[in-house]
């Protein structure tokens, strides 16, 4: 089997996911393409040596559907022979566009690909497409299908996690984004958007709340409190499911889950081979892949599940892995993997994640992956591992270690 390596990643900044945010007035397809070019400069890239551009994106309608992956590559300056597929794990989407494309290099089957996603939150709002798991009522009744609010609720009322300990997780995220910003840690990767006359749109990520503190969370109200025992009464359905909880306890609110962003990540896989015939130097070796089905109830407890079969299926135990990105959909996903690990806090997301810079859905998956390999690299350790929940009850997995 040929090993698959990663010869580069770059991202956008996150704009917020609103009418107002700094994106708002780019299409998916053009801030898509925009990546794709970015990393065909970077690169000195001959186009024609890559076999596919694989790109998820997790609503798939509108601007974002039709196969998005091909509409970006013909809008950018890839020569059109290079095809496009697009692809939706939810919010894995991202990350399993890598996968996808790793394993295929690994399987042989073409010797360099582009991965990567993209979401427009502001311009594709999250759910317009449909899900059949929630509005088709066979579905969502005989699986007790609850929105994804209430199912981190869920998390932190079986394990026992606090309001206050959700609230200090969602602290420090903003407070080690906001120092990662301010020391330049996510340079390397950060690709600015511009407007067609050149101009800078945006250039940080504009989600970010520096000064937020354990007074100012504190002021806000659970967000998924009156949809759980109000109306429609989800707890309801949650308590059916899982009779030896008394209650569920509503801890999560917008400042301790994940902002709604726009944004788009890209990677640059390959052989050595390829790299070798194009002059390229490898970053990383994508030493293993998995994914995995959860409870489709509580939903995003698929990090410890896909974690344990990504280091089953690679011969690895948690101690060889030196670093942490696990998305930070909710603070009670993140919680749950430190608990069930025994994983101390500071190898897990060291530069703030999505509650701090916000979870464009079909991009987050590359870019912790992007994040994670800058971060191995500032710090010379060797291993690191990246891993998200994701709607539905499913997890993804990638492990990655450092050439």
């Amino acid at each position: 089997m040929t090993d698959a390596y990663i010869f580069d990643v770059v991202r956008t900044p996150r704009g917020k996911g609103r009418a107002d945010g700094s994106l708002h007035e780019v299409t998916s397809v053009r801030l898509s393409a925009g990546v794709l070019d970015a990393l065909k400069s970077r690169n000195d890239l001959d186009t024609r040596a890559v076999e596919d551009v694989i790109w998820g994106n997790a609503t798939q309608v509108g601007e974002q559907g039709g196969c998005l992956a091909r509409t970006a590559v013909l809008a950018s300056e890839f020569d059109e022979q290079v095809p496009g597929l697009s692809i939706n794990r939810f919010c894995a989407s991202g990350m399993e566009a890598v996968n996808l494309a790793a394993n295929q290099v690994r399987g042989g089957a073409g010797e360099a690909y582009v991965a990567g996603g993209v979401e427009m939150m502001s311009r594709v709002a999250m759910g317009s497409d449909g899900a059949a798991v929630a509005v088709d009522p066979s579905v969502a009744m005989e699986r007790y299908f609850v929105p994804q609010g209430i199912s981190a609720d869920i998390i932190a009322t079986e394990y026992g996690f606090t309001r206050a300990m959700a609230d200090a997780l969602a602290v420090e995220s903003q407070r080690r984004a906001a120092h990662a910003w301010s020391e330049g840690r996510f340079d390397r990767s950060i690709v600015p958007v511009r407007d067609m006359n050149g101009l800078t749109i945006l250039e940080r990520d504009e989600y970010l709340r520096p000064g937020t503190d354990m007074q100012s969370l504190g002021a806000l109200k659970p967000a998924f409190k009156d949809m759980g025992e109000v109306m429609p009464g989800f707890d309801k359905v949650a308590l059916m499911k899982y009779p030896h909880l008394e209650k569920i306890e509503h801890i999560h609110h917008a400042g301790n889950s994940s902002g709604i962003v726009d944004g788009a990540a890209g990677v640059l896989i390959g052989s050595k081979a390829f790299g070798e015939k194009h002059g390229l130097k490898p970053r990383a070796k994508i030493r293993a892949t998995a994914k995995i089905g959860t409870d489709p109830t509580i939903m995003l407890t698929g990090p410890v599940p896909v974690t344990e079969k990504i280091l089953r299926d690679s011969g690895m135990q948690i101690p060889d892995i030196d670093l942490f990105e696990v998305n930070e959909a909710f603070a009670a996903v993140v919680l749950r993997f430190m608990q069930a690990f025994e994983v101390p806090d500071s190898k897990v997301n060291v530069n703030g994640g999505a509650i701090a810079m916000g979870h464009p859905l079909g991009a987050t998956g590359a870019i912790i992956i992007g994040t994670l390999l800058d971060e191995m690299e500032r710090t010379g350790q060797g291993t690191g591992l990246a891993t998200l929940c994701v709607a539905s009850g499913m997890g993804a997995a990638t492990i990655i270690e450092r050439v």
